[in-house]
């Protein structure tokens, strides 16, 4: 539980029988996780010191801000990590545009584009990652080609109209034309196919991300999505200062 830190599990699970004799394996898988939690924790420590570290000097050197991000923006990149990236790079592309809306023509309303992140990376939660007012755009950040986890996200929302941000480097049109490929492979009928990719309302492939990186930072932006990165890094990693640590 993310309240008190702690999860249980019944032990009586993990005793296993190998021939005559009982084995209880739940020390060892103990030991397991501490060593993961222990390696992954020195690696993000490490990712938020630097982050820290950048933010501190933003405005002496903005360029090596700006290259640890677009370094960020690989598929090697932890999916959790580059989520979280894509979100602030894309709050901030889309922060100054603005649209117009009103009930009556004398009274139309100027609106900016706010982009939300919905809930923790990875979460398997059947949630949406980013939704976008006052537009409505849904945004699904993935690193599969598995065309059936996309028109699974697609049916969960009604085959209302998704944006797919994929941590690939392939051309756009190579993404689309590869998941079409995959729905007709998996769909015998064409109109079942067209309906589904209709659905797609815009791919984000990594270029993309560095191309609305730069725009983001021309406008003024690098010093803000460096800040978001480290504010959404710690929330998804239960990140707290060694001064607040009660261990």
């Amino acid at each position: 539980m993310v309240e008190t830190k702690r999860y249980w599990i019944n032990e009586r699970l993990l005793k296993i029988s190998v021939g005559k004799k009982r084995f209880n394996i739940a020390p060892a898988i103990l030991d397991i996780i501490k060593a993961y939690i222990r390696t992954k924790r020195v690696s993000f420590e490490t990712f938020i010191k630097t982050c820290e570290r950048l933010k501190s000097i933003a405005k002496e050197k903005g360029k090596e801000i700006e290259t640890f991000i677009f370094g960020l923006l690989a598929p090697n990149v932890d999916a959790r990590i580059f989520e979280i990236v894509s979100y602030a790079i894309l709050k901030y592309f889309y922060h100054d545009q603005t649209v117009y809306f009103g009930f009556q023509l004398d009274k139309i309303e100027e609106s900016p584009l706010k982009l939300y992140k919905t809930g923790r990376t990875n979460a398997n939660d059947g949630g949406i990652d980013f939704v976008m007012r006052p537009l409505g755009r849904f945004f699904q950040v993935t690193e599969t080609l598995d065309v059936r986890k996309y028109f699974l996200d697609i049916d969960k929302i009604e085959r209302y109209p998704i944006s797919f941000v994929i941590k690939s480097e392939e051309n756009v049109e190579v993404l689309t034309g590869q998941l079409r490929s995959g729905a007709q492979k998996q769909y015998a009928v064409q109109a079942v196919v067209d309906k589904y990719m209709n659905c797609i309302e815009e791919v984000i492939n990594i270029p993309m991300l560095r191309e609305r990186l730069r725009i983001a930072v021309k406008q003024g932006y690098l010093r803000e999505i460096i800040n978001e990165i480290v504010r959404q890094s710690k929330v998804e990693f239960n990140y707290e200062e060694a001064d607040d640590d009660d261990e």
